[in-house]
C-alpha cells in the first residue's frame, strides 16, 4: 500500500481525500496542515502538524514518515487576497511548492499539484492541456510560477488544474460559491452576480477522486479536471435557487466590470476533459447530481 502525505488537509479538497482514503483504505494517508486537525474522525490516517512555509518542519515531516506520494492542495486561493497581499501569495503559492517539489526529487516521491483555470485570460475557452496560459491576476501568476517550477523538476509529476470547487465538510475553514449562494438567498439578502464570466464549476468529490486516479496511475503531465457543465456564474447561483426553491428574485445581473473587484477575472474558462477522462478513467457528476449529494451530506451531518 502506498504512503499518501496530503498538505492543506483541513481544507475542503483536503477532508475529501481523507474521506475517500479511510473510506476505501486504499494507502496510508498523512494528513498534515497547519494549526489543529480539523477533520472529524480520528482513526484510519495519521495528522501531522506541517507548516508548508516552514522548510525545516516540511522536511522533518517528510523524512519521518517516507511518503510514496505528495498530493499538495495548500495554496492561497482567494483572488481578491492574493492581489493584495503579494508577498505572502508568492511565499504560500510559489516558494512553498519549490520546497516541496525539491524533497520530492531528493526522496523520489510522487508529486501531485493542484492549479487552477486561473492561469488562463478567458479569452478561448474551454481550454485543453496544451493551450497557452497568460493569467490576467496575481493570484494566476503565482499559480504558474509553480507550475513551471514543477514541470522543471526531476520529480515524477502530475499538475491537475480545477475549476471552482464546492461541497461540504463537516468543519469548513471556507465557504464556496453554493454555499455562499445558499445562505446568503435563505437570509433574503439581494445578491449582484456576474453574467458574463463562465465556469465548469467541479464538485469536491469529484477532484479527490481524480487526484486518487493520479496516484493509482502513476500519471505524468498537466491534466484538466473540472465538472462537466459549462454555465454562467449568475446560472450557477440560479440553479442553486431553484435547488433550494429560494426566491430567485433576490439575484440581480450585473457584468464583471460593474463589480471594481480588486483583481481581474478570466471571462469564460472552462476545461476539455478528455484527456482526463481517457487516461485517468475520471468521469465527474453533472452539477445537479453535485447539488444532490452535497443536500444528502448536508441532511446527514
Amino acid at each position: 500500500m502506498k504512503t499518501i502525505l496530503v498538505t492543506g488537509s483541513n481544507g475542503l479538497l483536503g477532508q475529501k481525500i481523507t474521506e475517500k482514503i479511510r473510506a476505501e483504505k486504499s494507502a496510508n494517508l498523512i494528513a498534515t496542515s497547519k494549526g489543529a486537525d480539523r477533520f472529524p474522525f480520528k482513526d484510519g490516517y495519521i495528522y501531522a502538524e506541517m507548516d508548508i512555509l516552514n522548510p525545516d518542519q516540511v522536511r522533518a515531516v517528510i523524512e519521518q514518515y517516507q511518503p510514496d506520494v505528495i498530493i499538495h492542495t495548500a495554496a492561497m486561493t482567494n483572488v481578491d487576497t492574493c492581489h493584495i497581499q503579494r508577498e505572502a501569495a508568492y511565499q504560500l503559492n510559489v516558494v512553498a511548492t519549490q520546497t516541496l517539489v525539491s524533497l520530492c526529487e531528493e526522496f523520489n516521491i510522487q508529486f501531485i499539484h493542484l492549479s487552477t483555470d486561473f492561469v488562463f485570460d478567458g479569452a478561448a475557452g474551454p481550454y485543453s492541456e496544451e493551450a497557452k496560459p497568460n493569467p490576467v491576476s496575481y493570484y494566476g501568476e503565482t499559480k504558474l510560477q509553480a507550475e513551471e517550477l514543477v514541470k522543471k523538476s526531476n520529480a515524477k509529476w502530475a499538475i491537475l488544474r480545477t475549476i471552482l470547487v464546492y461541497g461540504i465538510v463537516s468543519d469548513m475553514s471556507r465557504s464556496n460559491i453554493v454555499l455562499w449562494a445558499k445562505g446568503a438567498l435563505e437570509k433574503g439578502n439581494p445578491l449582484n452576480i456576474v453574467n458574463d464570466q463562465y465556469r465548469m464549476p467541479t464538485l469536491a468529490e469529484d477532484l479527490a477522486d481524480a487526484c486518487l486516479l493520479a496516484v493509482g496511475k502513476e500519471a505524468q503531465g498537466i491534466f484538466h479536471v473540472s465538472g462537466k457543465d459549462m454555465m454562467s456564474v449568475v446560472e450557477l447561483v440560479y440553479k442553486v435557487a431553484d435547488f433550494y426553491k429560494l426566491d430567485k428574485s433576490l439575484i440581480k445581473e450585473v457584468s464583471a466590470a460593474t463589480l471594481n473587484q480588486d483583481a481581474k477575472r478570466p471571462l469564460k474558462t472552462g476545461f476539455i476533459l478528455d484527456k482526463a477522462m481517457t487516461e485517468l478513467n475520471y468521469h465527474p457528476h453533472s452539477f445537479e447530481e453535485g447539488l444532490e449529494m452535497m443536500d444528502r451530506q448536508m441532511k446527514n451531518n
